[in-house]
């Protein structure tokens, strides 16, 4: 799944997706820095993404906007 946050004409990128028996959430920043966060249990990986927006949202920027792959 792919969604995306923007502010002020600037866009991160989120990326949830499954990798063999682990979980991965990618986050494409503004400037072109990405990180990658593993987790062996998909309900691990929701939680993060639900701190995520929360903690994007609270910054100022607006979403998520995207869709499912």
């Amino acid at each position: 799944m792919f969604y995306w946050f923007e502010r002020a004409g600037a866009y991160i990128r989120c990326e949830s997706r499954s990798v063999g028996n682990q979980f991965e959430l990618r986050i494409a920043n503004p400037d072109g820095t990405e990180c990658i966060e593993q987790f062996t249990a998909s309900s691990d990986l929701y939680g993060r993404q639900v701190v995520l927006e929360r903690d994007l949202t609270k910054d100022g920027w607006n979403g998520p906007h995207g869709w499912n792959l």
